[in-house]
């Protein structure tokens, strides 16, 4: 393979005489290459041109069909289009990026039915069932009426710390089959940093609560050290949060084989410079940093509800059958705009799985959109269940929960596996809802 890679890129007249070629060579070509007789032109992640032998050496002849152009015809004009760049690197943002856009607005409300379906499989005397039941209501969310249907004698509860609600359903021990469907409906919208709610603000009290460290989000020793190291040099809480973010986005990354959305141990992960996590590990190592630099921010724990409308497969849940569509993702609060939206989780998630190919860099054009406009904003197919940490569970002998994202049971006073949805036997399902 030769690869043309430099400093500079191709311009506009450039692209067009590569693209006459592929026009006028049409006998092999194949989505999103430039097929030719005998070469290939692709571009690699980091924006390199490259060519190959569209055919083994051995065997690649000139191909001259009746109204196309000769291999020495195409080689000259691509020597020609080659000759007009200022230096012979090959820049592909002006394609793929302009062909992928990230850019949710806020404005739209879109109504959704979300049903979540448990099953005890097994049980072993007395069963206990927790459900989250969303809680919460701002500018980009109404959470509406919830309704279930059960064997089990349930209650609704919250956690009487942050108005997490949740289900709660207790089974006789000789309930063979214990089951529960809650049913809940919510209109959510997009977010995004040019319409945030300017003005907004919470009572000093409330924000001084965001800043305070957790059992998980400690704020002293190591993560204030890395904070003040990532902060360097900003000087408003823009500047810091702005800071973080990039710190989080270069420095941590997705890790597939972390079990459901992580634990969010902050402090273990700088610890041990482990920094490969999920969701309620990236975005709870972002709301600790920031709280350690005095920053309000809190961690906004829900579940994906329907495809990306901006067609990242990673972005979005599969609506029929959400189970693994849990996503965490995170607020600030900045002076004259209110909480606002944070996800640097979802652009390490971008970067290494909507592409075969782990992409390295927020500056690839697959991933700059997102990495732009997930500070300060996120797409409205997500629902949000509660913002609380360290959540005692009602009728529970069992430690706290870092978060309550998932159901939780407890059967014969041991707690089931919630991130074992196959084991544990619930689904979630949601269904839009049209005027």
């Amino acid at each position: 393979m030769a690869a043309v890679g430099g400093g500079g890129a191709l311009n506009i007249q450039g692209w067009a005489w590569l693209q006459e070629c592929a026009r006028d060579n049409a006998s092999l070509r194949y989505p999103g290459v430039l097929m030719f007789t005998p070469y290939a032109l692709s571009f690699s992640p980091n924006g390199v041109l490259c060519m190959t032998p569209a055919l083994p050496l051995s065997t690649a002849q000139p191909h001259t069909p009746s109204g196309t152009t000769s291999r020495r015809e195409f080689m000259s004009k691509t020597a020609v289009a080659l000759a007009v760049t200022s230096l012979p690197a090959i820049n592909f943002a002006a394609t793929d990026a302009a062909e992928r856009q990230f850019s949710p607005r806020a404005g739209a409300w879109r109504s959704f039915e979300v049903t979540t379906r448990v099953d005890i499989a097994k049980p072993q005397g007395v069963t206990r069932l927790w459900i989250p039941i969303p809680s919460v209501n701002t500018s980009w969310q109404q959470s509406l009426e919830s309704s279930y249907e059960t064997n089990g004698v349930a209650r609704l509860e919250d956690d009487n710390t942050y108005g997490a609600r949740m289900l709660y359903v207790e089974f006789a021990a000789s309930e063979a089959k214990p089951f529960v469907a809650l049913t809940s409906r919510v209109k959510t919208q997009s977010r995004d940093l040019a319409t945030s709610a300017k003005g907004a603000t919470d009572d000093a009290t409330s924000l001084r609560s965001w800043t305070q460290p957790s059992n998980l989000v400690p704020t002293d020793g190591i993560v204030r050290t890395t904070a003040l190291e990532a902060t360097k040099g900003a000087r408003t809480d823009v500047e810091k949060v702005q800071k973080i973010f990039d710190w989080v986005v270069t420095n941590t990354y997705r890790e597939p084989k972390v079990r459901g959305c992580g634990e969010g141990d902050i402090k273990t992960m700088l610890e041990t410079n482990n920094l490969g996590g999920k969701c309620a590990d990236l975005n709870t190592l972002f709301v600790g940093l920031c709280r350690a630099v005095g920053v309000p921010a809190r961690d906004v724990y829900g579940v994906r509800l329907a495809p990306s409308a901006f067609g990242y497969r990673e972005l979005g849940g599969n609506s029929a059958s959400l189970k693994g569509a849990q996503h965490c993702r995170a607020e600030v609060h900045l002076t004259g705009r209110g909480w606002v939206a944070m996800d640097p989780a979802d652009v390490a998630k971008v970067m290494r799985q909507e592409t075969p190919e782990w992409i390295k860099t927020a500056n690839n054009p697959l991933v700059a959109p997102v990495n732009k406009a997930l500070f300060g904003g996120w797409e409205g197919n997500w629902m949000a269940y509660n913002v609380a940490h360290d959540v005692a569970l009602p009728g529970s002998a069992g430690p706290k929960m870092g978060f309550l994202m998932y159901p939780v049971a407890e059967t014969g006073g041991n707690r089931l596996d919630s991130y074992a949805p196959d084991d544990f036997k619930y689904q979630i399902s949601a269904r839009e809802l049209t005027a």
